[in-house]
């Protein structure tokens, strides 16, 4: 299965600005399913972050026999009865799984504010302030760092929001509205899954108050697709409001326990300051070692330099320097790398179409969904078409996303460890048929992502684990064909990206699901 990944081009201060109402507009085809499973035991799995799938309250529902319930399927019954045309746009679009969407609706996100800034007069560059998220450049600058976690903590929160609906639902056990009133008019298949809280309405309250924090200049956006979310599920007869308030409720305040996690997760000293930044050039100036250095003009500062001590998911942060602390690539001079760098500069002026279409097709830069949002547009489609229930989809992109994270985060730890120079850092007649990133070489973050991801789907989807796979090199093989990489920086990635995706996998096994 091949995924077309839609890209969002950004063009000057203007264009953005335009486009921070609500004019995104994800919405690739899919068809609404029938679950392949309930998983009656779903809040019974672990969570993630959450102590306990009980963690936040929710009120016993009013009993189907009362007058207030019965005066909800009522004013249900009306609001079903004929959808207008744009009500039902809203509820075809929302009719496959609202994790997909959620999902797509942050790829897009990512896309958007994926955007470098430019030099200021004085060859400084300035960087976005959460403190002032609209004053150029805006905030954040959805890098593959920034993005990664994005995804990671709409993801894991998604799976613990889902795993904390499924408690409620079969604690309180409400029928679907129209097992109670046959009358009413579905226009959504109709499930046994108890539907008190709407899992709709928690994913929409959880994704709407995390990806805020987020993307604050989506907050009106954002808001309006949590509503349409949660309206299109009355108008297609499947939940009452009291349904829709319960889980609003109780994914806000799971996104608030998340939110909690991230302000301590380290991600706010990412950045660095300018003091640690010319230390760092200092150091390796002064060391007389071959080392990256900064090939813009002017000189922009390294990116995310700190990235590699942020919190990580599905191992002790201890690891990150010993268990996953690669050993040193092939020294300059030595003639295994020089072997290495002859190849790059082979491949800059005789690359075949082949080799130049696998890198265009992973090229993965500014204004897209980032190399870990790639993997998520790879991933949704087999979500779909395994007819996965909100909480099985969120498992998937819970797993999936957490071991990006924290492979992009082994992946910076050994970039500024070694600071080992670019082909173009070592070679001028190096030509690149993509933007060269601006932080050191070894390993490639592509390569760890991918291996990390195509792991962790391998688990899920067995019957693909080759073609994930397959993928996953095909993805770490287009920065050599791009000539921003040695062949050794890409396998060296991709078996550190496939290390932390068992750790995933074994994370995934003790959760009570498999």
């Amino acid at each position: 299965m091949k995924t077309t990944i839609r890209l969002i081009a950004i063009a000057g201060i203007i264009a953005f600005l335009a486009s921070c109402s609500n004019e995104i507009e994800p919405g690739l085809s899919y068809n609404s399913y029938s679950y392949a499973s309930l998983d009656q035991d779903g809040g019974n799995w672990k969570t993630i972050y959450l102590t306990s799938a009980a963690q936040v309250p929710v009120a016993a529902p009013a009993d189907p026999t009362s007058q207030s319930y019965l005066d909800e399927l009522a004013a249900l019954k009306s609001a079903s009865a004929n959808p207008t045309a744009d009500q039902m746009d809203r509820i075809n679009y929302w009719s496959t799984n609202g994790v997909i969407r959620w999902n797509e609706i942050a790829r897009e996100l990512v896309a958007k504010y994926f955007i470098l800034s430019q030099p200021n007069a004085d060859g400084s560059y300035s960087f976005p302030d959460p403190a002032h998220p609209d004053v150029y450049p805006f905030f954040p600058f959805a890098s593959p760092p920034y993005a990664s976690r994005a995804y990671a903590y709409l993801s894991a929160g998604t799976f613990d929001a889902m795993i904390s609906s499924w408690y409620y639902k079969y604690q309180y056990n409400r029928e679907a509205p129209s097992k109670y009133d046959a009358s009413i008019k579905t226009s959504l298949p109709v499930s046994d899954l108890p539907s008190y809280p709407s899992e709709d309405a928690v994913m929409a309250g959880f994704s709407r108050t995390l990806l805020t924090a987020m993307f604050p200049l989506e907050s009106a956006y954002l808001s309006q697709m949590a509503a349409d979310h949660e309206n299109s599920r009355i108008w297609a007869g499947v939940n009452v409001t009291s349904d829709i308030v319960a889980g609003d409720t109780l994914g806000k305040k799971i996104a608030q326990a998340f939110l909690g996690r991230a302000k301590a997760d380290g991600m706010g000293k990412t950045l660095g300051t300018k003091a640690q930044w010319d230390s760092i050039v200092n150091y390796w100036a002064s060391s007389g070692q071959p080392h990256w250095e900064s090939l813009e003009i002017p000189a922009r500062q390294p990116l995310a330099v700190n990235f590699g001590h942020v919190k990580t998911w599905t191992f002790d942060p201890s690891l990150i320097s010993t268990t996953f602390r690669l050993p040193p690539p092939p020294a300059v001079g030595t003639t295994e790398f020089q072997t290495a760098l002859d190849e790059v500069l082979d491949k800059s002026k005789h690359a075949t179409k082949e080799e130049l279409d696998i890198a265009f097709k992973w090229d993965d830069g500014t204004s897209t969904y980032s190399p870990p949002g790639h993997w998520n547009a790879i991933a949704s489609p087999y979500i779909h078409d395994a007819q996965m229930n909100p909480l099985r989809a969120a498992r998937v992109l819970a797993y999936m996303n957490m071991a990006i994270e924290d492979a992009g985060i082994a992946v910076w730890d050994n970039k500024y460890f070694y600071y080992f120079p670019r082909p173009t850092n070592e070679n001028a007649d190096v030509k690149t048929v993509m933007g060269v990133p601006n932080f050191p070489s070894y390993p490639s973050g592509h390569s760890g992502f991918s291996a990390a991801a195509a792991t962790v789907l391998g688990h899920f989807f067995p019957a693909e684990a080759s073609y994930f796979m397959d993928q996953a090199n095909e993805a770490a093989m287009s920065r050599l064909y791009g000539c921003i990489h040695y062949r050794f920086d890409c396998e060296d990635g991709v078996t550190l990206g496939q290390n932390v995706g068992q750790y995933a996998i074994t994370m995934a096994a003790s959760d009570g699901a498999e």
